[in-house]
Order: structure tokens, then sequence, then C-alpha cells
């Protein structure tokens, strides 16, 4: 089957489109996916360079995410452990999850990771409460997009919306953010201050390097910086537990692959809000630009140069 194959580490280059790939077989609990639309994370940028959380091996399919049908006839999204970039994939049953008629493949897809991502930064690292302050940072990515709205969806007081474009911000402007703020400015803790008129609650971060720095001094006593990601490939400065002793902050991680380790407990319920939210047209995921399997070196070209909005698909026929 055609896929993309990845024989060494590096950047979008070592993305090479293949026809010999071995198809998946079917192994006791799993199921093998037809797959119409596969998309595309940042996280797949950090595999292909093997500089993500958890080691890539090589030879590699990437794609941790695909919309497509099972053998028995059933349209679903599903997450991967990898294989995602191909025609076919092999699926676990326990991360699938059926799509809606309402619901097309790109909004599942933005859903399946990126929305229960969102989902969870704010419910259960952040445990965000009525009337509190949330900034966004990628406030115009495929999981800064869903967090908005659904920060507002649960009672945030202000939501600060930080994104490197005023076409970004004005996205994020029409998803519900009261303020939106250039994540580029010199003075980023400053920025955040003026917009909340105060130090904020709740930071909701995936840059690294400074970005997290000035994040971590903008919080209120009592706020908790959620760190999701680290985009930059800077590391932020370390942090010394007095300085959080010194004003009651937090600093939480969050990945979603820890969720996938109980599906039934951590992502069963999230997907099915989302996906319900999503038909009846109250959650509006944004799906960005679609490209051909043989496209995806662009695709994470594109990504990593913060040329995207919301969810980037990928078209295994093209």
């Amino acid at each position: 089957m055609r896929a993309i194959r990845i024989t060494e580490f590096g950047g979008p280059e070592v993305l090479k489109l293949v026809d010999d790939q071995p198809d998946p077989e079917p192994e006791a609990g799993t199921d093998v996916l037809e797959i119409s639309s596969a998309g595309v994370n940042y996280a797949d940028t950090h595999q292909a360079e093997d500089t993500y959380l958890a080691r890539s091996e090589l030879p590699m399919v990437p794609g941790a995410e695909a919309v497509g049908t099972l053998s028995d006839g059933r349209r679903v999204v599903a997450l991967l452990a990898g294989g995602g970039y191909a025609e076919r994939a092999q699926v676990a049953q326990s991360l699938t999850f059926d799509v809606p008629d309402a619901v097309e493949d790109g909004q599942a897809l933005a859903l399946v990771l990126q929305g229960t991502t969102a989902w969870h930064l704010l419910r259960t690292s952040a445990q965000l409460r009525e009337g509190e302050s949330v900034v966004v940072h990628a406030a115009a990515g495929g999981v800064g997009t869903l967090a908005v709205q659904l920060a507002k969806r649960w009672g945030a007081g202000t939501v600060i919306a930080a994104a490197s474009t005023e076409e970004k911000r004005r996205l994020a402007s029409d998803l519900g953010a009261d303020v939106t703020i250039d994540s580029r400015a010199d003075d980023l803790k400053g920025a955040i201050e003026d917009a909340n008129g105060g130090k904020v609650d709740v930071v909701l971060e995936m840059a690294g390097g400074r970005t997290t720095d000035q994040s971590l001094a903008a919080l209120a006593p009592f706020g908790r910086l959620v760190v999701f990601g680290m985009a930059s490939r800077e590391a932020p400065t370390p942090v010394d537990p007095r300085q959080l002793l010194g004003r009651s902050r937090g600093i939480i991680g969050f990945w979603l692959a820890h969720c996938m380790l109980d599906p039934a407990r951590y992502l069963r319920g999230p997907m099915e809000q989302l996906l319900e939210l999503t038909a009846s047209e109250e959650l509006r995921p944004v799906v960005g630009a679609s490209y051909g399997l043989s496209a995806a070196g662009r695709a994470h070209t594109d990504l990593r140069a913060r040329d995207t909005v919301g969810k980037l698909v990928l078209d295994p026929t093209g």
C-alpha cells in the first residue's frame, strides 16, 4: 500500500512516499482501518527528528489519528500508535470512536487528539473554575481553537488568545476570545497582564522557551501553567520550587498518551461530548489545509513555520 515511510531522522525532507509498505494485519483487540483522511500534528514533526517525549524507532510510518471504515463497515475516528500516513492502519478497538454522519472527517480528526487534549487541559489539569481568566497560546492551532471555545463554554471570565498574526487573532476572536495579543511581543508578560487588567489564573502553553518563562511570571496567586508541548524546541528556564511557593503558583504537565492507557476512563466520555457538540453545531472544529499524502513533507514544513490554522488533514489518495 501507499504510505509515508521514514528511514532516517530529520526534518520534513525525511518523509518519503512509498508504494510497497506492507499491509497491516488485525490482531487480538484490533482491526484494520481503511483510511479516508489522516491528521497531522505538531508532535509528528518531533517524531520525525526523534525529539518527542517517546523515542521513535526506524523505519516508521508516522500518524497518530485517522478517520475511515472498519471491517464491519462502521465509520470511526481512531487514535493510533503510529501508521496514520497511509492507506490503511491497524487500530485498537478501544481507541476507536463512532463518527456521527453530521461530523465531517476533518472535524473528527480535530477532536480525537487535539480536542481531547483541550478538554483535559481545562478540565483535568487546570481544573478551570467559573470566572477565571485563561490564556490560550497558539490560539489559532488545532488545540487552541477548541480550547478557546471550551473555556468560554465552561464559564471562563476572560479568555485571552495569543497568536502570531492578525489573521490568526481575528479567528480567535471569531471563536469567542475576549481579548487577543501578539504572541511574539517582546514583553509577553506585560501583554498578558495588560489584556487581563492584572495577573491571570490559567495559561495553556506549548511553545517553550521565553513563552513559558513569561507566562509563568504572569500567573496570579493560585494560578496554573499547563504545559503540553515545546514547539520552539527551546527549553524554558529551570524553576526553583521556591518560585512556586512564593506566589502559590503551579506548573502542570499534560501528555495525551497517558489518557490512552485507560481510554474508557479518560477518552470515551470527552469524545462523546465533543462529537455531540460538533454534530449539533455548538462547537466549531476549525479544519485547515488539506494535503495529498505525497505532500506530507510540505504539511510539516508549513506547520513548523506557523503558516497554518486549525486541523491539517492528509488525503491518502493524493
